[in-house]
């Protein structure tokens, strides 16, 4: 099989083409045939060693993917030779992820893709979705379905991002109230296709007292892309007993809370990273999203508010740089 590798940490240049030997399935494995990849800020951060170790010699990058079942295992029996199927968190506990033409992976990994879902959607869930997911749950209900947030106000930080993304099509599936901010006109046009109600650029005018407009006694949950930044803006707009979910670090690691702030309307802060998620929670969010999928409500491309950028396998280097210069939409690698 042709798979793309790194046997060193650095910029994309150390990822090469190579031919190495196809993939057998193991008891609790399936292989599969990688027909699309997608690319997340997580790929290239560890390709370069960003905060990141790898205990693996050479590695093919890539947690998301989606394809067709080539063999099973001793012991799986929820996929069969022949399915459809999309690939969460492949690179996690595994040197080969799905910038390879096959890829093996653990059952738990391995989920049908409803027949109205394409492959370049399935390729496109993983992280963000799954992400998203957890961070909804944070707040007033613990599983996700059409319905299950309505009459809660969701915030999502950064709607244009992949995660955001992701974030505003869950909570609108779930029934919630979803306002969203974003930094330009062509952001909050792509924020908007992707379902939110309404949308606040931060950057021209004043973000806390337009959410405070549209919330008067506040919002239910904020999902955080950049916390340390927006600390202020959260304390604002939280009602009390409010949720703050914060899945990233963008712009500053190091969070100075208000204690007396957030004592004052009784927050609760949450953390999420797939990494070391709970597996009884990761199989709440394959389940809910299968549901969602099953029910036509996800979606993918500029019509969906997340452009699509496609590259060839051999042109891997270019779509992490891509993501790593932020480029905005959903980044994919097309292996078959």
């Amino acid at each position: 099989m042709r798979a793309v590798v790194h046997s060193e940490t650095g910029p994309s240049t150390v990822l090469r083409l190579v031919e190495r030997p196809d993939p057998t399935a193991g008891p609790g494995e399936v292989v599969v045939r990688v027909v699309c990849s997608g690319v997340n800020p997580t790929d290239w951060k560890r390709r370069a060693g960003v905060g990141m170790s790898d205990p693996y010699g050479e590695v093919a990058p890539g947690h998301d993917g989606a394809g067709i079942v080539e063999a099973v295992g001793p012991g799986v029996d929820h996929v069969g030779v022949g399915d459809r199927v999309w690939l969460l968190m492949a690179r996690h506990g595994r040197a080969y992820g799905t910038t390879a033409e096959l890829t093996a992976q653990p059952a738990n990994h391995v989920v049908p893709l409803p027949d109205n879902a394409s492959f370049e959607l399935g390729a496109g869930l993983g992280v963000p979705f799954v992400t998203a997911h957890r961070l909804l749950t944070s707040g007033v209900v613990s599983r996700l379905a059409a319905g299950a947030l309505a009459g809660h106000i969701v915030l999502v930080a950064g709607g244009a991002g992949a995660v955001g993304n992701a974030a505003i099509q869950l909570a609108r599936w779930a029934g919630a109230t979803v306002i969203t901010t974003v930094s330009s006109a062509q952001k909050a046009t792509l924020a908007r296709a992707a379902g939110a109600h309404h949308v606040v650029n931060y950057r021209a005018g004043d973000a806390a007292a337009e959410i405070s407009a549209l919330a008067p006694t506040g919002v239910d949950l904020i999902a955080e892309v950049a916390p340390a930044a927006n600390i202020a803006l959260n304390l604002a707009v939280a009602r009390v007993h409010g949720t703050i979910a914060v899945y990233a670090d963008d712009g500053g690691a190091d969070l100075v809370l208000p204690v007396r702030a957030a004592l004052a309307k009784n927050l609760r802060f949450d953390f999420a990273l797939l990494y070391t998620l709970d597996e009884t929670l990761l199989r709440a969010a394959v389940d809910d999203i299968t549901k969602a999928l099953t029910e036509g409500a996800l979606r993918l491309g500029e019509p969906a508010g997340l452009p699509l950028h496609h590259y060839d396998l051999t042109d891997t280097g270019n779509a992490h740089d891509a993501v790593e210069r932020g480029v905005v939409g959903k980044v994919l690698v097309d292996i078959a």
